[in-house]
């Protein structure tokens, strides 16, 4: 009768393949502790062909039997040339990262959106600064346009200018229009068939 793999136990490591880990398993089977060990190191070999290109790393040695130790399922007692992995080091969770959102009133539009819009704020009047309002206008409205793609007014734009500046930069519906953009639609995905 065959032997289909779903039916063996699962592999601890699948990339090693199920003969690495049938020699695994006779190593584990070996009692003589300095052959087991001999064992071990030909298995090491052998996992170390399978990925030839990995071995220039430094770590490469220690990835290896820390890996053998995993597959025996910790199980394995032999000499082992470095310090391995524990089993409670194995299923550790990363701390979390704190994300800092550094008070961003509208977070379509970004940090750089509205450090931009603060750095418009304290330039003096001139026509630098109006054209560096209309630049940060037009981004806001294609920000905006991603996230909406029903359409946006000018007003919207001005009016979160005007907030996110704290009331120091105001602009005049009739003396500014920003440029319309057209969000091209998305594919679906669906390939059209030649004749």
């Amino acid at each position: 009768m065959l032997r289909y793999n779903t039916q063996l136990k699962p592999l601890a490591l699948p990339e090693y393949g199920r003969n690495i880990q049938s020699m695994v398993d006779h190593c584990l089977s070996i009692e003589d502790r300095e052959q087991r060990t001999q064992c071990a190191y030909t298995i090491i070999e052998s996992m170390a062909n399978l990925f030839p290109d990995l071995k220039n790393g430094g770590e490469y040695d220690h990835k290896l039997w820390d890996h053998l130790a995993i597959m025996s399922d910790f199980q394995l007692d032999i000499d082992y040339p470095c310090e391995v992995i524990k089993p409670d080091n194995l299923h550790t969770k990363p701390e979390r990262v704190e994300y800092q959102l550094d008070g961003v009133r509208r977070r379509h539009y970004g940090k750089t959106i509205e450090a931009m819009i603060m750095s418009a704020a304290d330039m003096e009047a001139g026509d630098e600064k109006d054209e560096l309002i209309k630049l940060i206008a037009a981004q806001m409205k294609k920000t905006l346009l991603a996230v909406n793609s029903d359409g946006v007014e000018d007003s919207r734009v001005f009016r979160d200018l005007m907030e996110i500046s704290g009331g120091r930069i105001r602009v005049d519906e009739s003396q500014m229009k920003i440029r319309e953009f057209i969000i091209p639609a998305q594919p679906t995905g669906k390939k059209k068939k030649k004749k």
